[in-house]
C-alpha cells in the first residue's frame, strides 16, 4: 500500500500507478477546460456561454478534489488512526472545512 514519505521537511505520498494516471487524467482535462474557457474569451464568446463552461470547469474541479480526499482518507489517514496518531483526523477536519468555504 502507497504510504506518506518525508522530503525537504515537507510530508509526500507514494500513490499507485494507477491512481497517479487516474488523477493526472483528471487534470489534463481540467486543464483542457480551462485553455477552452480562455479560447471562449478571446473569441468574444456570449457571457453566459463562458459562465456555463466555468461551472462545468469547477464541477470538474470538485470531483477531483473528492477523489483526492477519498484516497487520503482510505490510505494516509486511516493508516495514522490505526498507528494512534490522531493528529490526521485533525489534519482532515481542517482540510474539510476550507473546503466547504
Amino acid at each position: 500500500m502507497p504510504e506518506d514519505r518525508e522530503c525537504c521537511g515537507q510530508k509526500t505520498k507514494e500513490r499507485s500507478q494507477e491512481e497517479m494516471r487516474d488523477l493526472i487524467h483528471r487534470l489534463n482535462r481540467i486543464e483542457g477546460q480551462i485553455r477552452g474557457i480562455r479560447g471562449m474569451v478571446e473569441r468574444d464568446a456570449y457571457c453566459t456561454d463562458v459562465l456555463v463552461q466555468v461551472a462545468a470547469a469547477n464541477a470538474a474541479l470538485n470531483s477531483f478534489s473528492k477523489e483526492l480526499l477519498g484516497n487520503h482518507m482510505r490510505t494516509c489517514v486511516a493508516e495514522d488512526v490505526r498507528a494512534g496518531n490522531d493528529e490526521s483526523l485533525e489534519e482532515l477536519i481542517s482540510i474539510l472545512q476550507r473546503l466547504m468555504r
